[in-house]
């Protein structure tokens, strides 16, 4: 399996487990897409008021878990592929190229808004990757994160 299999299977398994795990707290609507990122806005928004008496490992979970999810959602909208990210240590996945690069990072967002950060908006963020993912400008290369 070479590197890239192994961040797809790392992504898709962790966005799985995420679904396994609060799909019946998101009632359900946990499906890949682009409409559930409000669904897990909700409940980063809600879990926010808890975080603080979570443990790390919880916590970090969460966060990689619905990172991922979030990342997935993006890939079965749009494509690309995943790369490890090594400096900010998490999945990456890529659109548009090799004619453009816009990029994805997820797990700042979702730790800003387990954490209470009304700027760290999922749907905002999502919105935004969205438009540039969806009509690439040839040469661009953007980064969300």
């Amino acid at each position: 399996m070479t590197d890239m299999n192994a961040i797809l299977e790392e992504v898709t398994s962790a966005a799985d487990r995420a679904v396994a795990s609060l799909q019946a707290r998101a009632g359900g609507r946990l499906d890949f897409s682009v409409a559930s990122i409000a669904v897990v806005d909700g409940m980063l928004v809600e879990a926010s008021a808890y975080v603080a008496d979570l443990d790390e490992d919880v916590v970090t979970g969460l966060v990689q878990q619905l990172g991922c999810y979030v990342l997935e959602v993006g890939r079965r909208a749009f494509g690309g592929e995943y790369f490890w990210h090594a400096e900010g240590e998490q999945p990456i996945l890529v659109v548009g190229e090799p004619e453009a690069h816009v990029a994805l990072m997820t797990w700042s967002k979702v730790v800003g808004r387990l954490t209470g950060d009304e700027g760290d908006d999922l749907v905002f963020f999502f919105d935004g990757f969205a438009q540039k993912a969806a009509q690439p400008a040839a040469g661009s290369n953007v980064l969300f994160l």
